[in-house]
């Protein structure tokens, strides 16, 4: 009876997908890493490869290895060690890349078996001529999870007719050197890399629901790191499917569909008559795209992570707790409003649509270089399907490839992404050791040698033997990398910030300026403190010269005189300084009493001419005799 239940319920959800398949005509795009061969001459060229969805791709990188065919288990179902072969490269040699042919199992257990063996990489030959397609692994039961999840190589699929080539180089005896790039697998079209995870809320589906639930627990940290910062734009995405039309008022859609089976998901139990029902996971579903968008609302989009993992560990299935009522609490803890979030929801009774469900439906039709997602879980970096285990450090890999070169953010050269390649010999590139001052620069592509800035003076140079620092300021940054020393309280530097990163020793001192600048011994070299009276002792950086007796030096004039005669002359001195000042105070009063004489004497003239010939500018004098004789 259980088995017929089981089968009713395969036979419904079957019907399901092949309708929602034909109607919404699935498009399913296969993602590639270019495969380059550099020898022998005769197959020298770029091949297209499609990359496999399982193990960890190279994202961001690439590997160089030697192609390896076997003579025997030449499809790789088998294990290698009865067979007493291995693949494992020796220290110093390149990678083994190893070629086998397509059939007779799993992708993936091929890869297993291989990396079991020693293998670097896994190339798979098609058996027939058609397009590429990409490598899937088995549906996941006990038995293959325990493989499928330990899987680290990367792993391609080829063509069969340049498998076919590889094959006659091999087995003629050539070195056969190829090249797999991931490096451009992911785009990276701007600073910000674009990121889409098709995920779903039920945790009772198996192994797949555990790896999916486990993945969110242990990405949530680096995904709110890469949010925050601003340098990811994360979106969650649930799939549902709609009920067809002749069965919408069948007890199947009417336990698994809500809006009159417009949005459907599959029983969690695949039993119709007991547990949770399909509409239960739409609903949670719809529960958490609302609280991103609520989130997403209060410029804290990041906070969706926080919900979806305290859900998944305080409401679980198991439990019985998988209900509004648990996902109301966790919400409320969280610091979101519940009345938008279920405003957001809509009615799910309703015989129309729900614009968020619609839009989700919409969006898994795909668009441009992303084929339609028929998969859970899918992830999406910058509108590429990503291939590969769900994994904390390989999503990681995926995502930060998506960034440009040099605009890695700290996230992406963590360790569980990658190493620090300059902490080894420093990358090589050029260092300053004493001022611990270094050109080697990490990014997550690997490193680069690059004279860095340092305290706003860039450094100029290679950056692999050489980095100068250039421009105003140099003089602070270690000198400038010129020649500096400090005896008894005094430095002298041969780094002067107008000469634009040359170095050049200070007056007195001779040397290339940049490793050594020696003391001048002024008093050999020169001709200084020549006079018959004098004595020459050489300092650090300059020099000395004093006089026998009661004698003075001039060191302008090289010369030494007498105490008294310097006296004599200081005084004469201040009596001419005093004489001359005298003579100019004198001159000023002298001018000033000229100045006002003449002054006073215009005056005088004015007034005078004024009572016989009255100027235009004064008005005319009154007669006086007239007044008289009035009087």
């Amino acid at each position: 009876m259980g088995c017929l239940k089981t089968l009713k319920v395969w036979i419904f959800v079957g019907v399901l997908m092949v309708v929602v398949w034909e109607e919404v005509n699935c498009r399913f795009v296969v993602e590639k890493n270019s495969l380059r061969v550099t020898s022998p001459d005769g197959i020298k060229g770029i091949y297209d490869s499609a990359i496999g969805n399982f193990g960890i791709p190279q994202y961001g990188g690439s590997m160089a290895g030697t192609v390896v065919y076997p003579k025997d288990n030449r499809n790789g179902c088998k294990d290698f060690t009865q067979f007493g072969i291995s693949f494992k490269s020796k220290p110093g040699a390149l990678p083994t890349f190893v070629l086998v042919d397509r059939g007779d199992c799993f992708f993936a257990l091929k890869v297993w078996n291989l990396q079991n063996a020693g293998a670097s990489a896994v190339l798979v030959a098609d058996d027939i001529e058609e397009a590429l397609i990409t490598m899937d692994s088995p549906e996941e039961d006990h038995a293959s999870a325990e493989y499928i999840q330990n899987i680290t190589v990367p792993s391609a699929l080829i063509e069969k007719r340049f498998g076919e080539k590889l094959k006659l180089s091999v087995n003629g005896g050539d070195m056969v050197n190829v090249n797999l790039d991931w490096r451009e697998a992911v785009p990276h079209p701007d600073d910000r890399v674009e990121y889409e995870l098709w995920t779903n809320s039920n945790d009772e589906c198996g192994v797949k629901c555990d790896m999916l639930m486990e993945f969110v627990k242990d990405f949530k940290g680096a995904a709110q790191i890469l949010e925050k910062g601003g340098y990811t734009l994360f979106t969650p995405h649930y799939i549902t499917w709609y009920c067809p039309q002749a069965f919408t008022v069948s007890k199947q859609c009417k336990s698994q569909c809500i809006n009159h089976g417009r949005y459907c998901a599959p029983d969690p139990e695949q039993d119709f008559s007991s547990g949770y029902d399909g509409k239960d996971v739409v609903l949670e579903n719809l529960r958490q795209l609302c609280v991103f968008r609520a989130a997403n609302e209060t410029k804290k989009p990041w906070v969706w992570w926080d919900y979806v993992t305290d859900f998944q560990i305080r409401c679980p299935m198991k439990e019985k707790k998988y209900n509004k009522e648990c996902a109301d609490s966790v919400i409320s803890s969280l610091g979101l409003d519940l009345k938008k979030i279920e405003k957001c929801m809509g009615d799910p009774e309703a015989d129309e649509d729900n614009p968020v469900l619609k839009e989700e439906q919409d969006a898994q039709i795909g668009k441009g270089s992303r084929g339609d997602v028929t998969i859970l879980p899918t992830l999406v970096v910058n509108n590429r399907q990503y291939r590969g285990k769900l994994e904390k450090g390989a999503v990681l890999k995926a995502i930060c490839a998506g960034f440009e070169e040099t605009t890695d953010p700290a996230v992406c050269l963590s360790d569980d992404v990658e190493t620090n390649e300059c902490l080894e010999n420093n990358g090589g590139c050029w260092q300053d050791k004493a001022a611990n001052i270094t050109a080697c620069k990490d990014t997550f592509r690997g490193k680069l040698c690059v004279c860095p800035i340092v305290n706003g003076v860039q450094f100029k140079g290679d950056g692999y033997s050489s980095c100068k620092a250039s421009g105003p300021g140099r003089c602070k940054v270690n000198n400038g990398g010129c020649w500096h020393e400090t005896r008894n309280g005094q430095t002298f530097s041969a780094c002067l910030d107008h000469v634009d990163g040359k170095c050049t020793c200070p007056p007195g001192f001779k040397g290339d300026g940049l490793k050594s600048c020696e003391d001048i011994d002024e008093c050999k070299e020169r001709k200084t403190c020549q006079c018959p009276e004098c004595s020459c002792k050489n300092t650090w950086g300059s020099y000395e010269c004093t006089c026998s007796g009661d004698l003075l030096y001039m060191r302008d004039h090289d010369t030494c005189i007498s105490k008294a005669s310097a006296e004599v002359k200081s005084a004469w001195a201040a009596v001419w300084v005093i004489v001359i000042g005298l003579a100019v105070a004198v001159g000023g009063a002298y001018l000033v009493y000229k100045y006002r004489l003449r002054t006073y004497m215009d005056s005088e003239i004015r007034a005078i001419m004024a009572q016989y010939m009255p100027l235009d500018s004064q008005n005319e004098v009154p007669n006086r005799v007239s007044d008289l004789d009035r009087a």
